[in-house]
């Protein structure tokens, strides 16, 4: 009896002690009570070949050690399974229990299906991105260094991608990956230099590797990283902005946007923390990286038998190999007209996906002072210099990510004509068209906005809104003026249909 045999006999035999089995492309779950067993396939997937018994063991071992450190609550042992003289199955470490080992399954605490990501992508609100965001940096940022993946990991998933395809003749149009695999291997030779720079420079870590909503449990309202990729380093040892990224497409494919464009920022932000200004130029892969990660889902959906799916995934590949052109907008005004929720609003609508991120002067102040994105900072620190060390980065980060093919919102009170004029300059500077939205609201409104902020970025107080008022408030500003008292989405709405309108004159 061969392994595939012998593991039948054993599907049957822990779906008897269970409620419920799950299958995976890799794996099937059997849900009892309180605890779930898991168990990898016996069979060679083409990315990871689990045809024995000792193979299997190797990658449920390395997923208990890899998966302990984001998700020490969920994952427990590796259980040995026997077969007896009776040819019953058992728990080795069961009374009663005899026989040779046959198999091995994972043992897991049960946790909500309703609580992963996928099956309700809705429950990634603004707040929850941004933790996704920050949180996902922070774990990378603790990571051990891969410097031999990187570059090289990512063209083995490439020629992975495209011989994985390329089996699938006649059930998924030829031609399409055809297009996709010659568009991918003519990016990835143009991001060569780049790619192999980011690896030389420590941007290749142990990663999660399989970073989509699949694979993240949110529980009493905080994201738990769980089912990390353990059995192919050459899926795992790989750049950091590639690990992201497959959450990116992922949120992109589900036409969530919103919460794509909040990931990126907030990863960003916390990213270059860590990585330093490297992470800017990095952007320039990112519309590979999630055409790589959308390849991956397609040959997956494919063998799964999901081939409408897959082709979805394919023409998805494809576009995001040909993304729009940066764009940089800004947004100015006083304290309490929601530059940042306008600003978020409408990033998603502009350049390559997920879209444009978003660069705060209340977060580059936070940076640049040491401190996290919402500790406020003393007053005393606000000087001249200071002041003016803020937009100089902010200045910098956007001209770096325009250069590297990122749109970009810029969220600060551009109060002084000669930061506005700075903005218009970066965009003439970079060759790319410049959008400016100032907003306004009635002083009374504003006060009562700004007196009401808790866990935001800005510092600003009632004073220094009346402070702003009195100093600007009759300045002729030149940019598209927006009403700040209606609803965010709605002003956006109505802004980025006139910017498309005046693009297209």
């Amino acid at each position: 009896m061969n392994d595939a045999e012998v593991q039948a006999e054993l599907v049957a035999w822990l779906k008897s002690r269970s409620e419920r089995a799950i299958e995976t492309a890799c794996a099937r779950i059997f849900l009892a009570g309180e605890v779930a067993w898991k168990m990898k396939r016996a069979a060679d997937l083409g990315y990871a070949d689990f045809r024995t018994p000792g193979q299997r063991k190797w990658a449920l071992d390395r997923e208990l050690a890899f998966n302990k450190a984001a998700a020490p609550d969920i994952y427990r042992r590796v259980r040995t399974i026997t077969r007896g003289a009776d040819g019953g199955f058992a728990f080795a470490d069961e009374a009663g229990a005899t026989g040779e080992a046959v198999d091995y399954a994972l043992e897991m605490r049960r946790f909500d299906d309703a609580g992963v990501l996928s099956n309700d992508p809705s429950k990634v609100d603004g707040a929850m991105a941004e933790r996704l965001g920050r949180m996902i940096a922070g774990v990378q940022a603790e990571a051990p260094l891969r410097p031999e993946g990187g570059w090289a990991s990512l063209a083995w998933t490439i020629g992975s991608n495209a011989e994985l395809l390329n089996e699938l003749k006649g059930q998924l149009a030829h031609d399409r990956v055809e297009a996709m695999v010659e568009a991918t291997n003519a990016e990835f030779e143009r991001q060569l230099p780049l790619l192999k720079a980011r690896t030389a420079a420590g941007y290749a870590r142990r990663c999660h590797g399989d970073l989509h909503l699949a694979n993240i449990l949110v529980e009493d309202g905080e994201p738990i990283l769980f089912d990390c990729i353990e059995f192919n380093d050459l899926l795992s040892d790989i750049d950091v902005l590639y690990d992201v990224a497959f959450l990116l497409m992922d949120l992109d494919f589900r036409g969530r946007r919103d919460a794509g464009v909040r990931v990126l920022s907030a990863y960003l932000d916390a990213a270059v923390r860590t990585f330093g200004q490297g992470v800017w130029e990095g952007l320039a892969a990112l519309p590979l990286f999630l055409s790589v990660r959308a390849a991956v889902r397609a040959h997956v959906a494919a063998h799964s038998g999901d081939l409408d799916q897959s082709a979805a995934y394919v023409e998805a590949a494809i576009a995001h190999l040909s993304p729009p052109p940066p764009a940089l907008a800004a947004t100015g005004g006083f304290s309490g007209t929601g530059k940042t929720t306008f600003a978020r609003a409408i990033a998603p609508g502009l350049g390559a996906s997920p879209g444009a991120a978003v660069l705060r002067t209340d977060e580059v102040r936070k940076r640049l002072a040491g401190v996290g994105p919402v500790d406020r900072l003393p007053r005393d620190i606000y000087t001249p210099q200071f002041y003016a060390q803020v937009y100089e980065t902010l200045f910098a980060d956007a001209r770096a990510m325009l250069k590297a093919g990122r749109a970009v919102v810029l969220d600060a009170t551009f109060t002084e004509a000669p930061l506005r004029a700075r903005a218009e300059a970066l965009a003439a500077e970079c060759g790319v068209p410049f959008h400016g939205a100032w907003l306004t609201a009635p002083l009374e409104v504003l006060e009562a906005r700004v007196g009401a902020r808790v866990g935001d970025a800005s510092d600003a107080d009632v004073a220094v809104l009346r402070d702003q008022a009195a100093r600007f408030g009759d300045q002729d500003i030149g940019w598209a003026t927006v009403d700040a008292t209606q609803a965010p989405e709605q002003a956006a709405e109505i802004w980025l249909s006139r910017r498309v309108a005046s693009d297209r004159r």
